[in-house]
């Protein structure tokens, strides 16, 4: 914490001078947001004789932002922690200080910039690229990205990354879990009430060509795969829809072929003042158990590599938060209502899950229903700098589900516990300096 008093002081006191002498805009703003949560079921089916956990964790922001007419420059610092997971008397962390963005955009003429540095990258829904706001130390990248303006209404990005574990003399394996090097396109376009954006990925993972040979030391190799797609929107005043399709070839981390698809579609309407309704799908493909890893085989499971998926099929990151990768897929039908009263904001959510490709132990395949969960959220805006949000969640989990998150159980019974998440939060959001 004393770093970041310090952090917020230097900060504080290198944008208010810069800001007096060359800033056309100038902003010092934190963030402080402290949650609660009840886990008796999340991520996964709860075993039985286990106990539930409850905790706070925090995190806390300090951002600087500076532009003028030829560059902007933008830094935040973070700490996350988890309430009492260091001593009163503390005289070190627990690592929970880190540079969450620091990057730096210079123009070099009105249709071109370049953005260099440590950033959020974030596209469309967040579904290919995404900040995870969610989770408390959230998602940034180390990238370079050079952006083409073509009028108002058009925009194409080229961006690029390349990582390492350190400064050396010689190659050191990369064993961070993370991509090696990526580059990517992504156009969006406006036109009227109809938007398009169009997503060109290529993904390269380490990975050891000597697995298996007890004979070879770890011998890095970069497998690359593809994502390719687009995305349409339209925005009406009363109606909202939104589809995305998405292909991804290449290689897996593995080195397998991958050939896997994505489909989504939603429509909103927004008949009444209060009140918001909707119904949405998403599909991705998995690859059936009996062909996961076999020799010869395609992968043809779509992974949303840096995608907020927290934001999709179910709050309670079932699926592709950290897990569900290479594996069976899943179609999530959901049915979003939300009312807006004043400064309160209601939402519920069901969705309905099952497996894109046939889940199967032994002999034994099973239907492809997973079960049903019920999100609930509560938000009430104070102001413009303080709102605070609750939730509920609740997983009706069938036996299928069982089998897929504990394959070493399927007989199990966990599907029929009470599978829920609950949570409260709050957001602080002050401004402590700004000048236009």
């Amino acid at each position: 914490m004393r770093r970041l008093l310090l952090s917020l002081l230097f900060i504080g006191i290198l944008i208010t001078v810069a800001g007096d002498l060359l800033a056309q805009t100038v902003k010092v703003s934190a963030e402080v947001r402290p949650r609660y949560e009840f886990r008796h079921g999340y991520k996964t089916l709860f075993p039985d004789d286990a106990n539930p956990a409850s905790f706070v964790s925090q995190r806390t922001r300090l951002n600087g932002f500076f532009a003028n007419e030829t560059f902007k420059a933008y830094v935040s610092l973070q700490d996350v922690r988890v309430w009492g997971d260091v001593n009163q008397l503390n005289s070190a962390d627990v690592n929970g200080f880190s540079v969450h963005e620091a990057w730096a955009q210079i123009k070099f003429a009105k249709f071109l910039q370049l953005k260099v540095g440590r950033m959020e990258i974030i596209y469309d829904d967040h579904r290919i690229f995404g900040s995870v706001g969610w989770a408390q130390q959230a998602r940034s990248h180390d990238a370079a990205i050079l952006k083409f303006f073509f009028g108002d209404n058009h925009k194409l990005d080229f961006g690029f990354a390349i990582n390492a574990m350190q400064a050396s003399l010689e190659r050191v394996n990369y064993t961070n879990k993370n991509y090696k090097s990526i580059q990517w396109l992504h156009y969006h376009g406006d036109f009227g009430k109809s938007g398009i954006s169009v997503l060109f990925l290529n993904n390269g993972l380490a990975y050891d060509a000597a697995a298996g040979d007890t004979t070879k030391a770890y011998d890095e190799n970069i497998a690359y795969s593809q994502t390719i797609g687009g995305r349409y929107t339209f925005k009406g005043e009363k109606i909202k829809f939104n589809a995305a399709v998405y292909y991804q070839g290449g290689k897996n981390k593995a080195n397998n072929d991958l050939s896997a698809m994505y489909f989504a579609g939603d429509v909103s309407l927004h008949l009444i003042k209060a009140f918001t309704f909707g119904l949405g799908f998403e599909y991705l493909s998995g690859t059936a158990t009996k062909d996961q890893g076999v020799a010869g085989k395609k992968d043809q499971s779509f992974f949303p590599f840096y995608g907020t998926n927290h934001k999709f099929n179910g709050w309670m990151d079932y699926f592709y938060v950290g897990n569900h990768a290479g594996n069976v897929g899943l179609i999530d039908v959901y049915l979003p209502l939300k009312v807006k009263i004043k400064k309160v904001t209601l939402a519920l959510i069901p969705h309905y899950l099952m497996t894109a490709a046939t889940l199967s132990n032994g002999n034994t395949d099973y239907s492809s229903g997973l079960g049903t969960e019920l999100d609930f959220v509560v938000t009430y805006a104070i102001s413009k700098s303080v709102k605070i949000q609750g939730g509920y969640s609740q997983m009706f989990a069938t036996e299928t589900m069982q089998v897929l998150k504990y394959a070493s159980n399927p007989t199990g019974e966990f599907y029929k516990n009470t599978n829920n998440w609950a949570w409260i939060m709050l957001t602080f959001k002050p401004t402590f300096f700004s000048k236009e």
